[in-house]
């Protein structure tokens, strides 16, 4: 048998221990030798039962530690797992969140979108107040935008369609805020398109309806250039001293006194 490589020095020791024996025969007897063998014998064997406890030992010990740090492995190799679900949960988390913040932003822009469009659609409604020739007024959004497109019509020179569209104003909002406006445009729109028969009518139901009107003296002045226009020269004369009689501090008298000069 081999013996471990712990042990050797002291079987060295023994048997250089023995084999003093022999050179001294002389100093022990047979009895002393065989005890002192049988002592050597013993101690090697209590020498080897001694390492190969120990060896056990180390052993044991070596395949606890082998055990313990394959144990320490596996968990090391399950935290490591883990770690990584957290890691991808926490990254789902995350992506849900942000979608759900992208889809919240979403709602509340259509949210406002719609607030917004049904405020629009409600002013759209809702009468507006507007300051017709000086004066306020308070009038339905339909009713705005129908004499504002016609007047934009007079000033961009479309007297035919300015005149369409203020007949047709005067036939849909009989009681409108704007009809007094309505007449005094239409009469020069008809003068505009050289309709002076028509623009004469205009003229004086503007006249009669509204003699208060701002726009009153601009009126009798318009109707006696339509007049004038008619070769009426007489009743041309009549408008403008009847314009210089009832409004004689209007630029309109003014206007008809130095126009007076011109009409034969």
């Amino acid at each position: 048998m081999r013996l471990p490589a712990c042990v050797r020095p002291a079987v060295a020791l023994l048997l250089l221990g023995g084999m003093l024996v022999p050179a001294h025969a002389g100093l022990f007897d047979d009895e002393e030798a065989r005890k002192a063998i049988v002592d050597l014998r013993g101690r090697l064997t209590a020498v080897e039962d001694a390492s190969k406890t120990r060896i056990t030992e180390l052993s044991t010990a070596n395949a606890q530690l082998l055990e313990q740090l394959a144990a320490t492995r596996r968990s090391l190799v399950e935290l490591n797992n883990q770690l990584e679900t957290l890691r991808s949960e926490l990254a789902t988390l995350r992506g849900n969140n942000e979608q759900m913040l992208r889809d919240l932003a979403e709602v509340q822009k259509r949210q406002k979108d719609v607030s917004q469009a049904f405020d629009d659609r409600l002013r759209a409604l809702e009468p507006a107040k507007v300051v017709i020739d000086g004066r306020e007024a308070t009038v339905p959004p339909d009713q705005k935008r129908a004499y504002d497109e016609a007047i934009a019509a007079i000033r961009g020179g479309d007297f035919d369609r300015s005149v369409s569209l203020l007949t047709s104003f005067q036939r849909k909002h009989a009681d409108s805020a704007y009809n007094d406006s309505v007449r005094f445009w239409l009469g020069n729109a008809f003068y505009g398109k050289r309709d002076y028969k028509e623009a004469i009518a205009a003229f004086r139901s503007f006249i009669a309806g509204a003699g208060n009107h701002p726009r009153a003296p601009e009126a009798m002045l318009a109707l006696a250039n339509s007049q004038a226009e008619m070769k009426d020269a007489r009743g041309a004369r009549k408008t403008i001293e009847e314009l210089m009689k009832t409004y004689p501090k209007s630029e309109a008298a003014q206007a008809g006194k130095e126009r007076l000069a011109s009409i034969r």
